[in-house]
Order: C-alpha cells, then structure tokens, then sequence
C-alpha cells in the first residue's frame, strides 16, 4: 500500500522479512526502537499481502497514539481519516465501508473479541507497544490466541515493541522475533539531582526555564500527573520570554486540546508540552529536541483486601526512560535531561510491572465467564493472574450478582457484560429502577471512567449537573455514550431535565455498596462499610454530610482521601440497610469501666445504623469480650492470688528448665490461649470486679490438666521439707528457683537441695536467726567446708544463744535456739 510522503525509516529495512515470516507462519514479535516508524509503516505494508484479504486490526494503548497512527497513515495514503485507515475508540469513531486498517484502543478490540468470538474479517491483530503490559493488552493478546487456536488458524498476530522481553512474547504466541534498528540521532544525556526534600515541580519548573535560555527547539518534559502539569504551567507561567508556548497533555483532555500539544509549533515559536507518560511511545512531537524526564509515574494499585485502587507515584523503569529519552532523537540530534542521580538509574527496574499482577481483576474475571472460562488461569497470559486478585473478584462479582454460586454468568452478568464499563459501574445501570434513572446511572458511570468530564469537583451531584450543561463535543459525545448504554441495558431512554437529584447517592450504592460512609469522629471523617477510614478537607459541603458514598479516594488506610462521593439521604440508606442490614447483638469491652457493654444493633458492614442496649448480658459472647478487655489491658489487671501467680511461676521454670510439654505461662501466652483457661471459667461475668479469684486459679490447673498437676508437684513443688521438718517456700518468680531458709534448719544436710527431678539446683539464701541474708550458694557442701568457718566466727557473737558448730554436717537441725544456760 503506497501513498504520498512515504520517507525512508529503519523499520522498512526488515519490512521484507516480517512479510516473509508471517507469509508462513501465523505469528511474529517485531522489536524496534523508538522513531523505527513501526506503527504507521508495518501496518501499510502488511495490508499488500496476499495472505491479508480482511481488515487489519492495530492496538494503540491510548487514545492519542490511535488518532495520531490513523491520521499519520492516512497523510501518507494522501487520504482522510475513515477511508483506508480509520480509528475506533469509546467516544469517537472514524471508519467507513472502504477501511482496510482500523487502529482501535486495547479496550474496544477485547470487546470486538467478545462480541464476535471469530473476529470474522479480520486478517490481522497488531500489538502496538506492547511492553506497557496494560491489563487490556494482555487480556486482549490471551483471547486473539484462544481465537487463533480454537476457530480461526488463518489469523495472524503480531506483537510490536520498543522495549520488551522478546524471548518471553515469542514463546508464548509460537513465533519468531524480528529486530529493527531504530532512528541514528543522537541523544545525550544529562542528570540533574533533585534536591532531597523539594517537590519535583521545583526542580522540573527551574530546569525547564534553564534550557528554554540554554538550548534551542521545543521541550517535552515528563510529569507523573495532571495536578503536578499545572503546579509547574503556573510555575514558569511568563517567565519563559516571547515565542513560547506552554502546552499541557494528559489523557482527560479532549482529543483537541491533544491533537494541538503534538502538532508541530507555528514558525518563529518553540512549544513546552508538559505531559504525562501518554507521550511516551507511539507519538512524535514535531519539533521537540529537548526531554526533561522527572522520572516518576503514577499508577494504579489494587488492594484486594479493602477492593480499593489507590494510584501510588513511584520511579519509573530503565525501559520507561529509555523511552522516553528517544523522544529527544525523533526528529533531530536532542538532549534528555533526567532529574536524578546518574547513579540512581541502575536501581530502576527493568520494565514496568505488568497491570494483570496489581489490578482490579473483576473485569477480566466477567469477561472471561462471558468467554465460557470460569478460570483466567486457563487462557496464555504472559504471567498468570495472581489467585488471591482473582478470587477477590469472583467475589464482588458474586454480591453484584452478575456470577452464580458455580462462577457461572447469570442473567444480571450478561447484560452488565453487554456495557462498555467497569462491573460495578455497570451493576448500578442494570439495577436502575427507570428510564430516567437508567440514564443518571450510566451519565455517573461515564463521569467515573473518563477523567475531566464535569469538572474535578468532589461532589458527585456538582459534577453531573455540570456535565449536563457542557456543550463541548466531547460532553455531547460522553452523553450520547450514556444514553447508547441504557439502550444496551434494555431500558428506553428519556431526557434528563434539571439538575441532578437526590438519586445519585442512592444509584451509587449499588455500585459501591462497600463504601457507603457515615460520618465518624467529626467533620469531614468517616468510616466505610468495609471498616476503612477516609477523610474529607472540611471546607468540602460534603463534610458535613451523615451519609456518602465514596466513588474515588486515594491514600493509605485511615487517612484515604476521598476524590468523588455523593450524599446519600437517610431514607436511601434505611432502604439500602433493609436489604442488606445484618441485626444482632455487641458484646464490647469498656476499657475505663472494665465491664462488658453490650447492645442490640443493626449495622451495614462496620457501620453500626442502630443500637438499643442490653441490660443484663451474658452467654460466651460476654465472655469472649472480656476475654478482649485481657488482651487489651494485659492479665496484670486480672485478681490473680499469690498461689496462681506461684503456679504460673512455676509453669514457667519447667517451661525453661524441661521444655515440652510444659508451655511458657507468661502474659504472651496467656493472652494467645484465652479460649483455654479464661472464658470458660468467666460465663456469666460482665466485668472484672466480677471475677472471682479463684476462677483464675482453676482455669490454669484446667489449662495444663490433671495428669500435668500430679507431675507440677513433683518437679515444682511448692515448699521444700527441710531436715527440721518445716515446709519452707520456694520462689519461682526470678530466672531460678530459689529457698531462703536459716542455716540452722540444713545442719547435718550434706547434698545441696535440688527439684525437676534432680536436675536443677535449688539457689540458697542462708538467713541468720533474724531471717537476715548471710550468704547466698548453689553449692551446699562446697559452703559448709568453706564459708561457713567465716560465717560461724560472725554469727555467734551476735546470737549467742543459737547454734554454730564447728563441723555443721554432724550437727542436727534445729528450729530453736539452746535452752538457757548451755
């Protein structure tokens, strides 16, 4: 296929190849540098095969880079844009009966692939940049194979890249990787340390000023957002001189405001795009001979546990700034200026993570029951989507109602499948109750998925209304969109007149039923049905709001910050707590009081919607919260008697001393065992004034058992019997057991006492007459021998009337002091 302009570029050198190769065989890998001219040239070039009678499909992972692709292809065909070459995407379709190429977003060629399983008329699919690793790219790659396999063995496929594992690719669609060169201009690179502790617009807005005065030709400069695009605009807003141009580009623009950041600049004039990564590959920014890369991206993270993507700015990949750094060379010799270490660049990661390992998964997961696979592990993915994202999403699914108790696809599933949306966007259109409804809910839906329309006000309600008066084609096209996917829903669509109503919240919370919020703790804070906290800045009108339901937040844990909710009235969420409310009874432990709180509740999630207490509580669920109070509190707030605290002592040093069975009694342990030796000791207890003492004392003798008790006051006995006689304590509270007894009761011993069967010494502490400490020894015969001569000679001029033989082995053991008069 020929045309006007067709310059020479470095992928026509293995253009022959790659016709040659898919001429036998059905797939290929085709790897080529940034400015190969791969993405408008392949595709020209394979439509002339024989073997190439239907359309050719080409993937562009956004929106951008496929008008940009079609309207380059169709300059060189000297045509417009819908005749050979055209372009598909969510909001704006340019093809015709004469279109041979289609350049299409990932999105709609998975559901070109699901609406028609055979791909009839289409002689090849073409995955452009396929080292994004989008979860779309991959899934959309999955089913052309499945295709490919199972209905259709004449379909080729091709998967292009500038940077990506090849060996990887080519294993898994059986080709063979074709490599090609990419453009000779040089680009040289600089680094520019940022400053530890200033934002990255500081350090982007100075250097970019710098090389507009340094350098000639326009500046790309790399953003990981669309809030940092405007920080650094305002920035160098009139500090750049005559002549330039600050041109912003992010995907919520429309495709105008795109279309005009990548047309070369007017003569006389130099551009400055700041853009996010969609300028990353697929694009050529005429004119642009300086790249300015702040080396950071923003992507989505899914948190299967909570079902919230918050977006995490993190560094980007080596392939990334590779990238990136090409767009200098595309036109021209260029200079890329990264805005780190140089060191900093070995650290990166080779190629970005692939979306499928931290994404969402409930699309993939409705599409692939709709495709008759209740497992995505059974499709070729590039790397397998992780169980535990998986089984999150077959259970959203599942409460959407759009999967059944066997993963398969109900009634409700097929027709959200049938919507171009996210499934829970999608369960809110189908739930809708009207025409009028079904039209607020799908104009919601559209507002959620496409960033910019209506503003980004936090009110959802605010933004609709807003939305509905634009007059922008984008808006008409948006709502055009909206009222398409009520008719796909079954449902007649009506106008809308007037502002958004009270329904909003209430159509929302079928789509986020986990995240209606009540507020909690004071304006602005609130706590969601799945037990998360979020936040709103409290000079919102929303902050003041008793009900949201939250659409959008980003951020960790409790300090999640909410970016879209609506209010949601009192009646809705009555009606919505009638349907999903759970009643029941709290048991809770009151910490300043030490008692047991309980009360009769009906709550949605964590969101406790009423309570009536309960004046006299009991059963295990007492228990078990005072049970909780322990673990709050720790068992030093518990009555434990002298003799329980000697048991557990004692417990403890046949623990340390024998090991197993014997278990470690200290507070650790007694906490994680609870359930053993404490509630069920403490039925009927409703605060710890309540506990009786003894119950303590029991529950551990039940704890370690009866058999364990005999053997305890044999290894670890209470009291040692002295020669005398006498019962005499034995402490276990310290790192040994220890017997402070008067010397005079050991006379006539000549082994040292010793417990656990002989196998630990007892430590001695000799008192005087008076209980006063003489000497403290382990080794009893070794003191008699040594010591005790010295000891002797002391004590029995202070207590005369007490005994101190010489030798005090021969000697009995006494209790008393000498009769008088001896």
């Amino acid at each position: 296929m020929t045309g006007n302009g067709l310059a020479a570029l470095p992928v026509e050198a293995v253009l022959g190849d790659l016709c040659a190769a898919l001429a036998v065989a059905p797939n290929a890998v085709l790897a080529a540098p940034p400015g190969a001219g791969k993405t408008t040239r392949v595709p020209l070039a394979l439509a002339d095969e024989a073997w190439c009678g239907g359309k050719i499909i080409l993937i562009e992972p956004r929106r951008l880079a496929a008008r940009a692709a079609a309207r380059r292809m169709a300059f060189l065909l000297g045509e417009e844009v819908g005749e050979t070459v055209g372009y598909r995407m969510r909001l704006e379709t340019r093809v015709s009966a004469r279109t041979r190429i289609e350049v299409v977003t990932e999105g709609v060629f998975t559901r070109m692939a699901l609406d028609q399983p055979d791909l009839a008329g289409i002689s090849l699919v073409i995955f452009d940049e396929f080292h994004e690793r989008a979860l779309e790219a991959d899934f959309g790659l999955a089913l052309a194979l499945d295709i490919q396999s199972g209905l259709r063995e004449d379909l080729r496929i091709l998967v292009m890249s500038a940077t990506l594992d090849t060996d990887r690719v080519a294993l898994l669609i059986g080709g063979i990787t074709i490599a090609s060169q990419g453009r000779s201009h040089p680009v040289e690179i600089h680094h520019i340390d940022r400053p530890g502790g200033e934002r990255i617009e500081e350090t982007m807005a100075r250097c970019i000023e710098r090389m507009a005065k340094e350098q000639a030709g326009s500046i790309l400069a790399f953003l990981p957002g669309q809030g940092e695009i405007a920080r650094v605009a305002e920035r160098i807003s009139g500090r750049l001189g005559p002549g330039v141009d600050v041109m912003p580009l992010y995907g919520a623009l429309s495709g105008s405001e795109q279309d005009a950041a990548i047309r070369p600049p007017a003569p006389g004039r130099r551009k400055i795009v700041l853009a996010t990564p969609v300028a990353e590959s697929s694009i050529t920014i005429d004119g642009v001979t300086i790249v300015i890369d702040s080396g950071l991206v923003r992507q989505p993270v899914f948190e299967p546990s909570t079902g919230i993507t918050r977006l995490e700015t993190t560094r980007i990949s080596r392939a990334s700034a590779d990238q990136r750094a090409g767009r200098a060379g595309r036109t021209a010799p260029g200079l890329a200026v990264r805005l780190w270490h140089a060191g900093q660049t070995a650290a990166l990661s080779a190629f970005a993570p692939p979306q499928i390992l931290a994404s969402d998964l409930s699309g993939l997961v409705l599409d692939c029951a709709a495709w008759g696979v209740a497992d995505p592990g059974e499709l070729r993915f590039l790397d397998p989507p992780p169980v535990a994202a998986v089984a999150e999403a077959r259970s959203l699914l599942t409460g959407l109602g759009a999967l059944d108790a066997k993963a398969g696809l109900t009634e409700k599933g097929r027709a959200m499948r049938a919507l171009a949306l996210p499934p829970r966007l999608a369960a809110m259109v189908v739930a809708a109750s009207d025409p009028a409804e079904a039209v607020t809910a799908a104009e919601l839906a559209v507002l959620l998925t496409e960033q910019g329309l209506g503003g980004t006000v936090l009110d959802l309600d605010e933004r609709l209304a807003a939305f509905r008066r634009d007059g922008t084609p984008r808006a008409k096209a948006a709502r055009d969109l909206a009222r398409r996917m009520v008719r796909q829903a079954g449902v007649s669509p009506k106008p809308f007149s007037g502002m958004a109503g009270s329904s909003t919240g209430r159509l929302l919370a079928e789509a986020f039923a986990d995240r209606v919020a009540m507020q909690r703790g004071g304006r602005g804070r609130y706590v969601m049905v799945n037990g998360r906290g979020c936040i709103i800045d409290e000079r919102e009108r929303l902050a003041g709001a008793r009900y949201l339901v939250v659409a959008d937040l980003t951020g960790k844990a409790a300090f999640a910050r909410v970016m879209a909710a609506a209010e949601l009235s009192g009646d809705a969420l009555a009606e919505i707590a009638g349907r999903r409310g759970v009643t029941g009874e709290d048991c809770l432990f009151d910490a300043e009081t030490r008692s047991v709180r309980a009360r009769a509740t009906t709550r949605l999630g964590a969101i406790v919607l009423l309570e009536t207490p309960i004046a006299r509580p009991s059963g295990a669920m007492v228990a078990a919260a005072l049970a909780e109070g322990v673990r709050m509190l720790g068992p030093a707030a518990l009555p434990f008697t002298q003799a329980a605290l000697q048991l557990r002592d004692r417990i403890s040093f046949l623990h340390r001393s024998l090991g197993v069975p014997w278990p470690d009694a200290g507070n650790a342990t007694l906490i994680a065992t609870l359930d053993d030796w404490f509630i069920p000791f403490q039925q009927g207890v409703t605060s710890f004034r309540q506990i009786e003492p003894g119950s303590l004392t029991e529950g551990l003798k039940h704890w370690i058992g009866h058999s364990a008790l005999r053997e305890l006051d044999r290894l670890a006995p209470t009291h040692y019997q002295a020669p005398t006689g006498s019962l005499v304590p034995i402490r276990y509270d310290g790192a040994e057991p220890v017997l402070a007894i008067r010397v005079q009761e050991l006379f006539g011993e000549t082994s040292h006492p010793a417990i656990a069967g002989g196998t630990t010494p007892l430590v001695l502490e000799l008192l005087s007459p008076a209980q006063r400490p003489l000497q403290t020894t382990r080794d009893l015969a070794g003191f008699w021998k040594g010591s005790w001569a010295d000891v002797r000679s002391d004590m029995r001029g202070r207590y005369p009337r007490h005994s101190w033989p010489e030798d005090p082995t021969k000697a009995d053991p006494t209790r008393r002091a000498k009769p008088r008069g001896t």
